[in-house]
């Protein structure tokens, strides 16, 4: 028995001293190859409203941190970002809040954009612009436009080399809260978003198709049960969908 030890320890320190060809971890060298436009060191910043948000806390707000991303797309994109990229040495950032439109996102700018100086801003917002309507807000797409064009603007003036991402708003008719009177006015805000993508080269997110592909699988209510907050498979969806449009940039 004494034998059959030494021969066993022997042979362990022999392979602990070889060096670890073939052995070493492929995750690496498999997702060197994803996302090749993020850069070491990369901030990376969620914003927009309670799709964003999605219940984050906001006493800490700290980067990579399960708490503060919340527990929606925002939460899902960053953990397979902070997984592929492992020695990136990313900070990823999620300040939505909950029924904020447009011009809410412009009052808190300097704190929760700015300040941050991110490299990359995801920027999700409209559904609030419209559906806020319905309950006294005064604003326009006009105004939406002109808010919007005017906070991309803003933050190219003082962040020249940030690079963003305009990820659709979308809706789903059928559901507790969005019927179908809501998709003719609300394609004009989508038709607003996209056209700001373009004019600001941004990378654009068409989370409504992918959505409205969705629905041959399942009815609007299992992706988004108010037609509006995604549930569980819905924020899946999305993160799946913005990670594929990032890769693909």
């Amino acid at each position: 028995m004494e034998i059959n030890r030494r021969n066993f320890l022997t042979q362990s320190t022999f392979a602990a001293s070889l060096p670890l060809i073939g052995f070493a971890p492929k995750v690496s060298s498999i997702n060197s190859r994803l996302f090749s436009k993020i850069n070491f060191g990369d901030i990376i910043l969620f914003q927009g409203d309670s799709i964003t948000d999605a219940g984050r806390e906001k006493e800490r707000e700290l980067p990579n941190n399960s708490l503060s991303l919340g527990t929606g797309y925002s939460f899902l994109a960053a953990a397979n970002l902070l997984k592929a990229l492992p020695k990136h040495n990313l900070s990823i950032y999620n300040r939505g809040i909950s029924g904020n439109k447009v011009y809410q996102l412009a009052e808190r700018w300097e704190k929760d954009a700015l300040e941050l100086k991110p490299n990359w801003i995801s920027i999700m917002i409209g559904v609030n612009d419209y559906w806020h309507k319905k309950n006294g807000y005064q604003g326009t797409v006009k105004i939406y436009e002109n808010d919007l064009r005017n906070l991309l603007q803003q933050t190219l003036e003082t962040l020249p080399n940030v690079k963003f991402i305009l990820c659709e708003p979308f809706v789903l008719p059928g559901t507790t809260a969005v019927d179908e009177s809501w998709v003719m006015p609300f394609s004009e805000y989508q038709s607003v978003a996209q056209k700001l993508a373009e004019e600001f080269n941004a990378i654009w997110v068409p989370f409504q198709e992918e959505f409205n592909l969705a629905l041959k699988d399942a009815p609007p209510t299992y992706w988004a049960p108010d037609g509006v907050h995604p549930s569980v498979g819905g924020s899946q969806l999305m993160a799946d969908l913005w990670l594929r449009t990032l890769e693909n940039s």
